[in-house]
């Protein structure tokens, strides 16, 4: 973004400090690779997994590796043993930007056909040991189970900060036509350049909010879709375009977490269709320490009722039996609803509206909540109800009405200019509820803005806020993990300036000092 002005008076020491030292700022992301097409071989007995991947598939290709002499990178293995693992970096980006990464191989790759909760939970381990040491994360994935990895992911990571991104591919990166290249590239440069804290899906150039995809071909390259949201990035010949209006961002007060714990054991999904029985309904509700069953429904929630209400019978008894029901449309957009008497019906008998949740998102949600340790019946009902990371469309209230924004998409660069310096002021002066009105109108554009020497909002508001804004600006949805063009975290500032309340309350909002300010640090004697 263009020079911004900042509030006068404010401490610049710390904010330009080794502003010179990056001239080509790095950014440093870890490929998981679990396994999928993307990293097989041709052999006499078919396509088989490939070692080697970074030596044989990104070394030799230039847009992998500029030919610098990279330092090895550390990866931690089982939250305990680091090892050292060979680094690439791509060339300068036209953001000015290097991606550094190293690729760490799961020992036995997964199939995705097969994939269950352990292997969620072997991806969600690696990520959370070396969450302090990268800035985002690429995993490398077949395709058949994509989507609901991306969807079991997106619930398992609370208060996620940082860009986890799931890829894969048709085709072998070894084939002479594949998407392979295309799409790590792109996951690659979006993880290390673009700071979106959510679980995504890249595919066929085009950035998808993890747990709202399906897979919508099994042999085109254009294979992933997401029918009712859209797609939260795209790449083009001129670059990428961030939507950045729909980015989801955490706004509660938490550091990063996983919770591994999945109920996938007691959930079933059963497809309605015509001349569907009760007695194979009762059948399937009735399936040995059953808990939770999705039921894809037609068009917007309906199912047989019949004259003598032996279906819905079915269903009021499995509730009564504490057994949770999620209605999902069959079709691939559109919503569940009570717009028809068959879909009234079924809510009247206790069944959940999933909205327009993917099966896939329905599943993984119920797995999750189900495992939920003191959850109630009713709590599970009302958290399947509501979004919890996207993963459904928020219905309006009664009194809920769109702002029209300050800033539209051919506003001029100078009222930008104009409204981030008054945000600035406000910031300098600690006029909450004058940022308050600000962040009311253009929260997104003005979280996203950044100064002459690359600072956020936040970054001003941790060296010379009150407290109490710095909060705003967190509740608001402020990235903790930003970087200015010195490298610094607002956590690296506020600790620079003595700003001791502020670097606390940024602290219990999952903030870190980066590796490199780390680094920056050891050299200088302070650590």
């Amino acid at each position: 973004m263009s020079s911004l002005s900042v509030a006068p008076d404010q401490p610049q020491q710390n904010l330009n400090s080794n502003m010179a030292a990056i001239q080509h700022p790095e950014s440093r992301v870890l490929i998981i690779m679990t396994g999928g097409t993307i990293c097989m071989k041709e052999s006499p007995h078919g396509l088989v997994p490939a070692t080697g991947f970074m030596d044989e598939a990104m070394m030799p290709r230039p847009s992998f590796n500029d030919g610098s002499i990279c330092e090895p990178l550390p990866v931690i293995i089982n939250d305990k043993t680091t090892e050292y693992r060979p680094s690439l970096r791509t060339p300068i980006s036209k953001y000015s930007r290097h991606v550094r990464y190293a690729l760490y191989e799961f020992p036995i790759l997964l199939d995705s056909s097969s994939i269950s909760s352990a292997g969620w939970t072997q991806i969600a381990a690696c990520i959370q040991s070396n969450y302090a040491l990268y800035d985002g994360f690429v995993i490398l994935h077949g395709t058949d189970s994509l989507a609901y990895t991306a969807s079991a992911l997106s619930f398992m990571i609370s208060a996620l900060g940082k860009p986890v991104i799931l890829t894969g591919s048709q085709a072998s990166i070894f084939a002479l036509q594949s998407d392979a290249v295309d799409n790590l590239l792109g996951a690659l440069i979006i993880a290390g350049t673009f700071l979106i804290p959510e679980v995504c899906l890249f595919f066929h150039r085009t950035l998808y909010r993890g747990n709202r995809t399906t897979k919508i071909s099994a042999t085109a390259f254009d294979a992933f879709g997401s029918p009712n949201c859209e797609a939260l990035a795209r790449v083009s010949g001129i670059g990428i375009d961030v939507n950045w209006s729909l980015i989801h961002r955490a706004t509660a007060l938490e550091r990063f977490n996983v919770q591994f714990a999945l109920d996938t054991a007691h959930v079933a999904c059963l497809r309605i269709f015509p001349g569907i029985t009760p007695a194979l309904l009762d059948s399937v509700l009735k399936v040995p320490g059953l808990h939770g069953l999705i039921l894809e429904t037609f068009g917007a929630g309906n199912a047989p009722s019949g004259p003598d209400g032996a279906f819905i019978d079915v269903i009021k008894a499995a509730i009564g039996r504490g057994i949770v029901i999620v209605s999902v449309s069959q079709c691939r957009s559109g919503t569940v609803s009570p717009l028809y008497e068959p879909a009234t019906i079924l809510g009247n008998a206790g069944v959940v509206f999933g909205h327009d949740l993917t099966t896939e998102a329905a599943l993984t949600k119920l797995f999750f909540l189900l495992a939920l340790p003191g959850l109630s019946y009713a709590e599970i009902v009302r958290q399947m109800s509501i979004p919890l990371r996207g993963e459904m469309t928020a219905l309006p209230s009664k009194h809920q009405f769109a702002h029209l924004p300050l800033l539209g998409l051919g506003a001029s660069l100078s009222s930008e200019q104009v409204r981030f310096t008054e945000l600035g002021y406000a910031i300098a002066a600690g006029e909450l509820d004058k940022i308050k009105t600000m962040l009311d109108t253009e929260s997104h554009v003005l979280l996203l803005a950044r100064d002459y020497a690359e600072n956020t909002a936040l970054h001003l508001a941790a060296v010379s806020g009150e407290v109490e804004v710095v909060r705003e600006l967190l509740r608001r949805g402020a990235s903790v993990h930003e970087r200015n063009a010195a490298g610094n975290t607002p956590l690296g500032l506020a600790d620079k300036a003595g700003r001791l309340q502020n670097a606390a309350l940024l602290r219990e909002a999952g903030a870190l000092l980066h590796v490199e300010e780390k680094e920056r640090a050891e050299l200088d004697g302070e650590a």
